[in-house]
C-alpha cells in the first residue's frame, strides 16, 4: 500500500502543479516509485488550451502519471461541466479509484488538486477538502490494523501579501475536518524578495502552527528535467 500526499493551494496559481513535480522528484531522489494523480483537470480545450498539468510533472520528473477527468474551459470543474454537458465523478468516486491505484506498487501517490480547497470537483458539491477528508480517515482505519500510514496534505502558499489570511482560512477549512496539515510550501518563492515576503516565510508557520517544509524558486517550472530532478531535493527543509 502507498503512501500518499494530497496537494492543495490557497488559491489558483499558487504553484500547485510544480510543487507536486518537487515532491516527486525528492522522493525519487530517494529511490521511490511515484504516481502523480490528477482528479480533475479543467482548461485543456479551444485554440488557448492550458497545458495539462499531469504532463508539465511527467516531463519535469518522469514519473508515471495519471488524469481522471478533463474538461475544456479554465473553470471550476462543476461549472465547465455543466457547461460542457457532460456528467463527471463524484468525489466519492476519485476517492475509490485513488484507493484502487495506492494497491499499484508505488511507493509513493500524489494527488493534485484543482484551484483551492473548496473548489466544487463534482456536481453534488464536493471538494477537496472532502478527496483528503475521506482517504484520511479511510487510510487511517487502515493505520489501525497495521497496512498502511494516512495521508499527508500539504498546502501550497503564495509569498506576497494575503497569503497570511488565505492560507490560515485553508488551514482552519482542513483543522474542521479533523485533517492536519503535513505541512506549507512557498510555491514561487521571488529572486528579489521584499519585506512583505520575507515576513511571511517566518510568519506563515508563526501564525498557522504548520511547518513550513519547502520554498520553491520562481521560475522553477522552466527548468529541464535532469536541472530540476538535481535542484528539487534541496528546496525541503
Amino acid at each position: 500500500m502507498s503512501r500518499v500526499v494530497v496537494v492543495t493551494g490557497t488559491d489558483t496559481g499558487v504553484g500547485k502543479t510544480i510543487v507536486t513535480a518537487a515532491l516527486a522528484a525528492r522522493a525519487v531522489d530517494n529511490g521511490e516509485r511515484v504516481l502523480v494523480v490528477k482528479p480533475v483537470q479543467t482548461g485543456v480545450g479551444g485554440p488557448d488550451a492550458d497545458p495539462h498539468d499531469v504532463a508539465t510533472v511527467a516531463g519535469l520528473t518522469g514519473v508515471d502519471v495519471v488524469e481522471l477527468v478533463a474538461l475544456d474551459e479554465p473553470l471550476a470543474p462543476d461549472t465547465a461541466a455543466r457547461r460542457q454537458g457532460v456528467a463527471i465523478p463524484t468525489v466519492r468516486e476519485h476517492v475509490s479509484r485513488i484507493r484502487d491505484l495506492l494497491t499499484s506498487g508505488y511507493d509513493l501517490v500524489v494527488v493534485e488538486g484543482a484551484g483551492g480547497l473548496l473548489v466544487r470537483l463534482d456536481a453534488d458539491g464536493g471538494t477537496l477538502l472532502d478527496v483528503a477528508r475521506d482517504l484520511t480517515f479511510a487510510l487511517r482505519r487502515r493505520t489501525d490494523e497495521g497496512i498502511s500510514s494516512p495521508v499527508e496534505v500539504v498546502v501550497v502558499c503564495r509569498a506576497g501579501l494575503g497569503t497570511l489570511n488565505h492560507t490560515e482560512l485553508t488551514v482552519t477549512a482542513l483543522r474542521a475536518v479533523q485533517v492536519e496539515p503535513a505541512g506549507l510550501i512557498i510555491g514561487a518563492w521571488p529572486s528579489d524578495p521584499g519585506v512583505a515576503e520575507t515576513c511571511n516565510r517566518t510568519d506563515l508557520t508563526r501564525l498557522t502552527g504548520v511547518p513550513l517544509l519547502a520554498v520553491v524558486p520562481e521560475g522553477s517550472g522552466s527548468l529541464d528535467r535532469p536541472t530540476f530532478l538535481a535542484s528539487a531535493p534541496g528546496w525541503f527543509s
